[in-house]
């Protein structure tokens, strides 16, 4: 037996008498993994003294953490290895049923191929013991290394060093910088004057004058070649103005750059640096494309015809505040070729208080004018707000007021911090500050763009700006620039990948885990088959159901129940697709259900009638229906409730239980036959039986009157003002009985003038008992008001007229004449 085997018996000598395995089972192991895993030990244990002794730099232990971090997602992969193989072996286990107790025995070729299967099983599972032990050692370790790393840093962070204000650090400060800048000057002036470097610029003369010719072009010529470009692709469409000017302030800024590293470049091939030398040479690009970045901000936010929230400027001051905004990436500059100096040759930390002092104090001023030349602007732009503005933005201009404050704190706090000493706390906030102003302005100049661009090919022009896609586009670039907020304000990309790392791992509920992968898998295959759903249903309406005779409202419930029922399909699929184990949850999920019950039987209840009306059909879609005193057509039955559309074209949202414990009233269910009643009136006096001739003539004479059974008119009896007639007619269509009332009303009034029949009306008659009194001033001169006027009446009375006096007279002479006025 070899010592890799003793080896690792003897690392998983515990969790083998766990899981219940063999020890000869270790040996299925591959002598690659057993190679594998030798070699995670040694690192394992190396990595365990690191962190006890605590005396290794951080950069060595980030690239501990690194190998730690491979080891890690292997352990991870490994996991999950055999899976399909392990579930098969469970499954044929438990097909033979369960192992037979104490006392008891089963047939022995069973009892064989149980034996052969747990061997096989306990086989399989192995590598995965042993990955589950190293991938839990592999994140201890892991995390014990990040929490000596962040110990260091906030020490760091709040270490108190020497005040830049003390006199006796600036002679010392000067020195160390001086003996730096001089070391860096020698250094280059001797390998600018050696033979070697002579040789070596005449060897390469023609490369160098070509790198320095394509610089000089592109640095001072490449600002009128982006315009030229701008003015040809300006060709192709004047709409996209916005798009062409961004294209155009890009290549301000890219050819300049690449001229830059051919400077850099011809500098480095030349030879004339020395170790220091090239060693700032190759910060170089970095630095110009920090200032010609800076500077290209400065002019897309500031300038006359743009408006910005991040810092609303008075169009007076625009080169005021892009002059500050340059001076911001000299200092950030700065800044970095004081820390890579001080890299290089060990500045005492007195020197580096002193020199960093100015530049922050710099830094912060600049961002105290900056807040200085917009709050003037605010005031103007508040004063201007109307309420008009939407919530989005009225959230966005609450982030952007707190950003200017928080910076405008930081401006403050910083150049104190340093002048107590503080200095590394100081540089911690000023200069991310900084960044964060400037990549936040990098996401409103790209959301600008995109907003452009999308106007540009939609055709919407400027109003783009203001869409869902260009609040769609903010939200999303809001979200792509967090993990770089995070870097700038100092998480190292070893904790973002942690993070990451986590979230595709994700959580576990009780034996439920769940994954950014398995929850993925879910949506997918839910989306197909909501997808395929909605296009049966949709093959379905339009398709095969018209061509079937079956009536509108089963065509609507076999459509509804199949959507209904291919929806907890496709949930269940994808549940057992992604692999979620929801059965742990049920005991919860059961507890829930009572609660919720309660809180949802009202709910609950139109669900249920849903489904009985879908089943019965009581009522059906397109049936005229009348419930709880509404009357109208039934345009939709959902699973909660029914819309109901009324003769006034308005809907109704009915609740299923209502229409299932209600009284409804189906005019149309089963045919859309039904009958209609036209009372009619005449006078007295009329011959009853040439009324009923003539309206059973109108009854048969219209279209929708059925004739079998054939329509009927009855005489209903003697009215207080008329004789009482009704028609009794059975339609055709019952939706039609508006219309039929109407015309055969119009026929009825056309058919009784030709008769000289008459339709009575109630009428009253007015008896005034002092008509004098309308004319108080003059004797009464009609003579029928005289004569109405009862005897003995006072002339001073009252026009009152006197409900005793006002009477009824239906029955109306021939002629029309009253017996008093009206």
């Amino acid at each position: 037996m070899t010592p890799i085997i003793t080896a690792l018996r003897t690392a998983l000598l515990g969790l083998a008498l766990m899981a219940g395995l063999a020890l000869p089972a270790l040996a299925q192991l591959t002598a690659e993994s057993r190679a594998y895993y030798q070699d995670w030990l040694k690192t394992a244990n190396r990595a365990e003294e690191v962190i006890d002794a605590r005396r290794a730099s951080s950069a060595a232990m980030e690239a501990l953490r690194k190998e730690l971090t491979t080891y890690r997602q292997n352990f991870l992969a490994a996991r999950t290895d055999n899976g399909d193989r392990i579930q098969t072996l469970e499954g044929q286990l438990g097909a033979l049923g369960p192992a037979p107790g104490e006392g008891e025995s089963e047939p022995e070729d069973i009892a064989q191929l149980r034996r052969s299967l747990e061997q096989q099983l306990k086989d399989l599972k192995v590598p995965r013991i042993v990955s589950e032990e190293a991938y839990s050692r592999a994140n201890g370790l892991i995390t014990e290394i990040d929490k000596i790393i962040r110990e260091r840093r906030t020490r760091r962070l709040l270490e108190r060093g020497p005040s830049p204000f003390n006199p006796e650090n600036w002679a010392g400060a000067l020195r160390s910088l001086t003996r730096s800048g001089s070391s860096l000057w020698n250094e280059t002036a001797s390998r600018a004057g050696s033979a070697t470097t002579a040789e070596r610029v005449q060897n390469s003369l023609p490369a160098l004058l070509l790198l320095l010719l394509i610089a000089a072009l592109l640095v001072f010529r490449g600002r009128p070649w982006a315009h030229a470009a701008g003015d040809y692709l300006r060709q192709f469409g004047s709409s996209g103005r916005g798009v062409w000017g961004f294209v155009v302030s890009l290549l301000e800024v890219i050819l300049p750059f690449i001229g830059i590293i051919c400077l850099t470049a011809a500098v480095d091939l030349s030879g004339v640096l020395g170790i220091r030398g090239s060693i700032l040479l190759d910060y170089v690009p970095g630095w110009a494309l920090l200032l010609l970045s800076f500077h290209w901000l400065g002019n897309q936010l500031f300038s006359s015809r743009i408006e910005n929230d991040l810092v609303p400027v008075q169009e007076g001051r625009l080169n005021e505040t892009r002059l500050m905004v340059d001076i911001l990436a000299v200092i950030l500059v700065l800044q970095d070729a004081l820390t890579q100096l001080e890299n290089i040759d060990s500045i005492p930390a007195e020197a580096h208080a002193v020199a960093s002092f100015p530049l922050i104090m710099g830094a912060a001023l600049v961002l105290l004018r900056l807040h200085r030349i917009g709050a003037k602007r605010r005031q103007q732009q508040s004063s201007d707000e109307t309420e008009d503005d939407g919530a989005i933005a009225a959230g966005a201009n609450r982030i952007m007021n707190l950003v200017r404050r928080a910076t405008y704190l930081l401006g403050f706090v910083s150049p104190v911090l340093a002048a107590f000493g503080y200095v590394n706390a100081a540089e911690a906030l000023i200069y991310p500050a900084v960044s964060t102003l400037a990549l936040l302005a990098a996401l409103l100049v790209l959301q600008r763009f995109l907003g452009d661009l999308y106007g540009w090919l939609s055709g919407k022009g400027s109003e783009a700006r203001d869409s869902l896609f260009a609040v769609m586009i903010g939200f999303v670039l809001a979200a792509l620039a967090l993990p770089l907020v995070a870097l700038i304000w100092g998480a190292r990309i070893a904790d973002l990948t942690e993070l990451w790392s986590q979230f595709l791992e994700g959580f576990q509920i009780g034996d439920t885990k769940i994954s950014p992968t398995a929850f993925l898998t879910f949506a997918v295959v839910f989306a197909v088959g909501y997808a395929l759903t909605r296009l049966v249903q949709g093959s379905l309406r339009n398709s095969l159901l018209p061509k079937t005779k079956i009536d509108p409202g089963g065509q609507n419930a076999i459509t509804s129940g199949l959507g209904y029922v291919g929806i907890f399909l496709s949930a269940v699929i994808a549940i057992s697709m992604a692999g979620l184990d929801l059965s742990s949850l049920a005991i919860v999920a059961g507890a829930l259900s009572v609660g919720i019950g309660f809180g949802l039987q009202t709910i609950v209840s139109n669900f249920v009638s849903g489904i009985i009306l879908l089943i019965e059909r009581p009522i059906s879609k397109g049936d005229w229906i009348e419930v709880g005193g509404l009357m109208g057509y039934v345009r939709d039955i959902s699973v909660r409730s029914t819309r109901i559309e009324t003769f006034d074209r308005s809907d109704v949202i009915v609740p299923n239980s209502d229409l299932i414990s209600g009284t409804v009233t189906n005019y149309t269910r089963g045919n859309t036959v039904g009958r209609v009643i036209v009372p009619v009136g005449v006078a007295y006096g009329t011959d009853p039986r040439k009324v009923e001739a003539i309206l059973n003539e109108v009854a048969k004479a219209h279209p929708m009157v059925l004739l079998n059974p054939a329509p009927s008119v009855v005489f209903q009896g003697f009215g207080a003002d008329s004789l009482d007639f009704e028609i009794r007619a059975i339609l055709r269509d019952v939706n039609w009985v508006l219309s039929v009332k109407s015309d055969m009303n119009y026929e009825i009034s056309k058919r009784f003038d030709e008769a000289g029949i008459e339709i009575p009306f109630m009428q009253r008659d007015i008896w005034i008992r002092n008509p004098e009194a309308l004319t108080p001033d003059k004797p009464a001169t009609s003579a029928a008001a005289s004569a109405s006027a009862p005897a003995g009446a006072p002339a001073s009375a009252p026009l009152k007229p006197d409900l005793a006096d006002v009477q009824q007279d239906p029955e109306e002479d021939a002629d029309g004449d009253a017996d008093a006025d009206k």
